[in-house]
């Protein structure tokens, strides 16, 4: 009695059963030529693939077609609740497409950004999309001349350039210009903001900045280490230390924001009765807390599918063709916090 693991399938018994030629149980799970095949024989290979249970063998297909069918989806710190919607949008397009994502968490470090080309440079994955904090376009040149595509979400305005690099961008300057605005325009005259280092605080901190001068007010800024509660938290302690405290304070993300309204709450301060909070993000949490925040949403999820759909067109032309760029929309979402 034959024992061990069942036989894997193959394309063979997909095509037996199915009552075609081995090949076109190829073109047909490949999806390259597919169309051109009768539509009832489309049919007929994918039931047939769906009654033996069929999976495709990633390694053969690597092997055949120089392609890992991977991406891999780098960002600066999956703790941040920013990043989980942003992953889902890419993996929705991703599996749609019959690829795998895997994530690549970089603290937003140099080291662990050079370490990661290097990495993609052993053909590991397809194509990249990310957040990077230290790397030009020129250090993905590299990439690019192996023909793996990099899809980059950035924070301020970038244009399209003669490497096959492309860029989403959120206008994070005009962002918080608009948040900014929004404050002056609700009343209130001392207008603080809070930010950590690292991150997109440069172009928020300029937003913020150049709508309080366009008012002829004084920009009152506070900066942490960290773009985390504790951050948040501790700046605010160091605005509400001084002699004129501010009636609204600007966070550079919905992290710090909340750690500015528990720093509110223990100081004995009402939110937003003493003091408004606003912050940037729209992460899940900016809903539920009390009061609701209010805050810039980026849509993270659409920008994960519009990063993923770029990418994968970038791949079927084959890298060809110079760098993109495409400003992606944000929305002021006000809430009880303001």
């Amino acid at each position: 009695m034959e024992t061990g693991r069942p036989r894997r399938v193959t394309q063979r018994d997909v095509a037996r059963l199915a009552g075609v030629s081995q090949t076109t149980v190829s073109m047909v799970l490949s999806g390259a030529s597919a169309p051109s095949l009768p539509t009832e024989t489309l049919e007929r290979v994918q039931a047939a693939v769906r009654e033996l249970g069929y999976v495709p063998n990633r390694f053969a297909q690597a092997l055949k077609t120089n392609r890992t069918m991977t991406i891999a989806c780098v960002v600066p710190d999956i703790a941040n609740p920013f990043y989980p919607s942003l992953l889902r949008g890419v993996q929705s397009v991703a599996d749609d497409a019959g690829y795998d994502v895997i994530t690549v968490n970089t603290d937003g470090t140099a080291e662990r950004e050079q370490r990661f080309l290097s990495w993609c440079l052993e053909r590991r994955v397809d194509g990249v999309v990310g957040v990077f904090f230290t790397l030009r376009a020129a250090d993905f040149q590299p990439l690019t001349d192996s023909e793996i595509g990099v899809v980059r979400i950035e924070s301020s305005a970038k244009r399209g350039g003669p490497l096959p690099v492309d860029n989403l961008y959120i206008d994070n300057e005009a962002a918080a210009g608009a948040v900014t605005r929004y404050l002056i325009g609700r009343g209130y005259r001392r207008i603080a903001m809070i930010a950590g280092i690292g991150g997109p605080q440069d172009g928020r901190i300029r937003g913020y900045r150049s709508a309080l001068i366009e008012a002829g007010r004084e920009p009152l800024i506070v900066t942490d280490e960290a773009f985390t509660e504790e951050g948040g938290q501790r700046a605010a302690e160091t605005l509400f230390a001084l002699a004129e405290r501010p009636d609204a304070l600007f966070a550079a993300n919905d992290l710090m924001a909340i750690g500015a309204m528990a720093a509110a709450r223990e100081a004995g301060f009402s939110v937003p009765g003493d003091i408004a909070v606003a912050g940037f993000d729209d992460i899940f949490a900016a809903r539920l807390v009390t009061p609701p925040l209010t805050t810039v949403s980026q849509f993270q999820y659409d920008l994960g599918t519009t990063a993923a759909e770029v990418l994968l067109d970038r791949l079927q032309r084959g890298n060809a063709g110079a760098g993109t760029s495409q400003a992606m929309p944000f929305r002021l979402i006000e809430r009880g916090s303001t």
